[in-house]
């Protein structure tokens, strides 16, 4: 890399993501942002990752990235899934996790963060990656750091703490965020 830090545009609306992936990308990348304002049809997370990072990379005619991610819970049969962010509103959504998971207790409360990042060229090269985190959801919310449903997972990797209770940096070393912008940089060169 030469020259000083290279730019890259995230296809979000979301200023926690930006943040995010800025500091994760590190100093060698300056990462600015624009909404896809595309529908998310896709069934996996990255058919959706892919279809932000092909809006914007059209609409803008630079190098785009994106991500889908969300939260698996396998006794809600993996749900929200996909549909983290849509499947009940943002207040919402630690709220009936908890009460969809009243009274499960144990391996039953086990689940994952999983992320897809894409990045897509002008000239059409596409690459989408995977990162994925093991955890759990424990009985009530915990800490105020972070942002969706960081308050209700523990990774499986940590000391006990959720998410939300961790600071950026050690939060970012286990992420799935973190796993999957840390996959795809390797192909960004």
């Amino acid at each position: 890399m030469s020259g000083g830090p290279r730019p890259v545009v995230l296809a979000t609306g979301n200023a926690h993501k930006v943040d995010e992936v800025g500091d994760i990308l590190g100093p060698g990348w300056v990462v600015s942002a624009q909404d896809p304002d595309v529908e998310e049809t896709g069934t996996t997370f990255e058919e959706n990752a892919l279809l932000k990072a092909r809006a914007v990379c059209e609409a803008t005619g630079d190098l785009a990235v994106a991500d889908d991610s969300g939260i698996e819970i396998d006794a809600l049969d993996r749900r929200p899934g996909i549909h983290s962010a849509r499947w009940t509103e943002e207040s919402d959504w630690i709220p009936r996790v908890l009460r969809e998971l009243d009274g499960v207790t144990g391996e039953g409360r086990s689940g994952r963060y999983v992320a897809a990042a894409a990045a897509v060229w002008p000239d059409g090269r596409e690459v989408v990656v995977r990162g994925v985190v093991e955890g759990h959801v424990p009985d009530a919310p915990r800490g105020s750091g972070g942002f969706g449903y960081d308050p209700i997972f523990v990774p499986a990797e940590g000391d006990g703490r959720t998410f939300a209770e961790m600071g950026a940096d050690e939060k970012h070393a286990l992420s799935h965020r973190g796993r999957a912008f840390r996959a795809l940089v390797e192909h960004l060169g």
